[in-house]
C-alpha cells in the first residue's frame, strides 16, 4: 500500500504543476470530477487506516489518552475534527458493503457516508435487513444527485420506498418521538447581566418557532438602504417592537393584580418642562433621551385592521404582492425557487414571470419566489421562468449552457 499512495501523491503533485490556465473548460470541469472523485476514494483509504489503528490501540501504545488525541497531534486537527474521523471510521467499518463501495469509488462523498450510514441502520431497525439493502442502493443513487443535506431530508421518507407496508406507522412513531423530543427541550434562559442587561437563549418548539418568526420577520427588514444594523441587531429590534405591539394591546394578562406594563420612574423639570433620566422597575438605569421615547410612544394609538375579504388574484389593480398573495406564493415555493438555491422566504422577492410593464398580471400563477441574487441573474440574463403541469416554477437555461434546455427546478425546499 506505501508503495502505491507514493506513486498516488507523486502523480498529485505532477497535477499541481500543471497549466489549468490552458485547458478548455470542459476539461477543466472534468479534471475537477476526477479530483473529487479522488478525494473520496482517498478518504475511504484514510478512513480504513485510522479504524486498523484504532482496532490495535496504537494510540494507547504510544502513550495518548485515545485515538482522536493522538490523531490530533499526528495529524494537527482540532480534536472535534480528530473525533468525528474516528466515529466516521466505525461507521464505515460497521457499515454494508455497498456504503463501502460507493466511498472507495468515489460516488459519494464522507458526509453523504455519514447520512447513508444512518439512514440504513433506521431502516433496518424498522424493516429488517432486505429493506435495509434496498435502502442502500436508493440513497447511493440519490447521492449522485442531492448533497448530504438533502439526501437526510429524502431519507426521512425512505421506507415509502423499500417497504411501504410499515412507513406509515414508523413515519407516525417518529413524528411522535419527535413532538416528545420538542416539549422536552423547549425553555428560554434570561441571564441577567451587571449592567441590567439581559441575555436571551433558549429552544423552541417547532409551534413556538413558526409563531415567532411570523411576528418577528416583517420588523427585521432594513429600515432603507442606509440602515447602519447588523441583521442580529434588527432582530434584536424586531422582538423590542414586539413587546411594545403586545403591551399596546392591553390583553396581556394582568400581572401583580395591575396591568403588564414598563413601569419608569423619572423626574421632570416644570422650568426645562422636560423629563430626566429614569429607572426602570427592574433597577436599569435609562437616559433622558430613552425616557422621552417611552413617553412618547405610551401616547400612540394602535392602528385596528378590519377583516374584510381578500382575493389572491388581483389582476392588473395592484403591482406589489402583497397579504394572503405573498402568503400563498410562500406557501407553493418555500423559499428562493432559482435551482440550487437554499434562500428561505424571509429573503425573497415576487418576481413577475411575464413582466409588469409587458402586461403581466399580479397572480399566483404569474409569479416565482426568488431571492435577490437570482431576482437580478433572471431580469440580466437568457434564463426564463414558467411554471410546469403541476403548477410549480421551473426555470429554462440559456442555450449556451445546455444545449437542450431541459426546464430545472429546486429541490432544496422540497416537501418531506
Amino acid at each position: 500500500m506505501l508503495e502505491e499512495l507514493a506513486q498516488a501523491e507523486a502523480a498529485v503533485a505532477d497535477c499541481l504543476d500543471a497549466p489549468t490556465w490552458a485547458l478548455p473548460e470542459h476539461d477543466l470541469v472534468a479534471a475537477l470530477d476526477a479530483a473529487h472523485r479522488l478525494e473520496q476514494r482517498l478518504a475511504a483509504v484514510k478512513l480504513a487506516l485510522v479504524r486498523e489503528l484504532d482496532g490495535r490501540g496504537t494510540a494507547t501504545a504510544q502513550g495518548a489518552s485515545s485515538t482522536a488525541v493522538w490523531l490530533r497531534d499526528r495529524l494537527r486537527l482540532g480534536v472535534g475534527a480528530a473525533r468525528r474521523l474516528v466515529e466516521l471510521a466505525a461507521t464505515l467499518d460497521a457499515a454494508p458493503t455497498g456504503v463501502r463501495d460507493a466511498l472507495a469509488g468515489g460516488a459519494v462523498d464522507v458526509e453523504q457516508v455519514r447520512v447513508i450510514a444512518g439512514t440504513v441502520e433506521t431502516v433496518h431497525t424498522a424493516a429488517g435487513a432486505e429493506a435495509a439493502d434496498k435502502a442502500i442502493g436508493v440513497l447511493v443513487d440519490w447521492a449522485a444527485q442531492f448533497d448530504a443535506t438533502l439526501l437526510r431530508r429524502l431519507g426521512t421518507r425512505i421506507l415509502d420506498h423499500v417497504a411501504p407496508e410499515v412507513a406509515d406507522a414508523a413515519a407516525k412513531a417518529a413524528m411522535e418521538a419527535e413532538a416528545r423530543r420538542a416539549c422536552r427541550d423547549r425553555h428560554v434562559t434570561l441571564s441577567e447581566l451587571r449592567d441590567g442587561r439581559l441575555r436571551l437563549s433558549g429552544i423552541l418548539d417547532g409551534e413556538a418557532a413558526g409563531l415567532l418568526r411570523a411576528a418577528i420577520d416583517p420588523l427585521t427588514a432594513p429600515s432603507g438602504p442606509d440602515d447602519p444594523r447588523s441583521p442580529g441587531q434588527r432582530r434584536h429590534d424586531a422582538l423590542a417592537d414586539l413587546c411594545r405591539l403586545a403591551l399596546r394591546t392591553g390583553e396581556l394578562p394582568e400581572h401583580g393584580g395591575e396591568a403588564a406594563q414598563v413601569v419608569v420612574t423619572t423626574s421632570f423639570d416644570p422650568l426645562a418642562l422636560r423629563l430626566g433620566a429614569g429607572t426602570l422597575d427592574t433597577g436599569l438605569h435609562l437616559t433622558p433621551e430613552t425616557v422621552r421615547r417611552l413617553a412618547c410612544d405610551a401616547t400612540i394609538l394602535p392602528a385596528v385592521l378590519g377583516s374584510a375579504g381578500q382575493t389572491l388574484d388581483v389582476g392588473r389593480q395592484r403591482r406589489l404582492f402583497t397579504g394572503p398573495l405573498r402568503r400563498a406564493l410562500v406557501l407553493r415555493d418555500r423559499g428562493c425557487a432559482f435551482p440550487g438555491c437554499d434562500r428561505p422566504p424571509r429573503w425573497c422577492d415576487a418576481h413577475h414571470i411575464r413582466h409588469w410593464g409587458d402586461g403581466g398580471t399580479t397572480s399566483l400563477d404569474n409569479a416565482v419566489l426568488l431571492c435577490g441574487h437570482h431576482h437580478r441573474h433572471v431580469h440580466s440574463s437568457e434564463w426564463t421562468v414558467q411554471l410546469g403541469g403541476d403548477g410549480r416554477p421551473e426555470f429554462i437555461p440559456p442555450a449556451w449552457l445546455d444545449p437542450e434546455q431541459i426546464p430545472r427546478r429546486n429541490h432544496y425546499h422540497l416537501r418531506t
